[in-house]
């Protein structure tokens, strides 16, 4: 039996393709990255998406979770069954809830120029927005509203430090 011929053709380099790319959305489509710690741990790459979920007491597809049941008079007669998957992973489900009942601190912070600029106009022009939007300081020619957005802000992020600075104007 004769050999197959190979082609002569040279297999040419295409340079329309983008080979990073490429490469990344090989990666991506390989092994997703799991963000959630909990889960990828207990991830089985030999399982499918559904099967892992469903292990762990989550769902793949909320719409078969949770389905809308119709109005009509039929509907009645017969029930919906959902498929239930048996959980053999609860561990994951209970970090996950526990992890959501934390109390996340508010972290957000202001520059220290844009508290001193608060600072200054508030200690030279109290509540005037208008006079502050005049104010030679106003360097970004700030709208009255956006000072005031800035100092609310200012009030959210930073209480104390804007109560203990009110204090303090009010004993000068």
């Amino acid at each position: 039996m004769p050999k197959a011929k190979k082609s002569s053709r040279r297999k040419k380099f295409d340079y329309n393709q983008d080979r990073k790319k490429l490469k990344k959305k090989f990666l991506k489509k390989q092994a997703p990255r799991i963000e959630n710690s909990q889960i990828r741990n207990a991830w089985d790459d030999k399982k499918s998406m559904a099967r892992n979920l469903g292990e762990m007491g989550l769902t793949f597809d909320p719409n078969r979770a949770l389905p809308i049941k119709k109005q009509k008079v039929q509907a009645a007669e017969r029930e919906t069954k959902a498929a239930v998957d048996i959980v053999t992973k609860p561990y994951v489900l209970n970090q996950l809830e526990e992890e959501a009942s934390r109390l996340e601190k508010d972290t957000k912070t202001l520059s220290s120029d844009l508290i001193e600029y608060v600072q200054h106009m508030v200690r030279e022009h109290n509540e005037d927005y208008k006079a502050m939007a005049r104010d030679e300081k106003n360097y970004y020619q700030d709208t009255p509203k956006q000072i005031k957005r800035k100092i609310n802000e200012y009030k959210r992020c930073h209480a104390e430090h804007f109560d203990a600075f009110m204090k303090s104007l009010a004993a000068q």
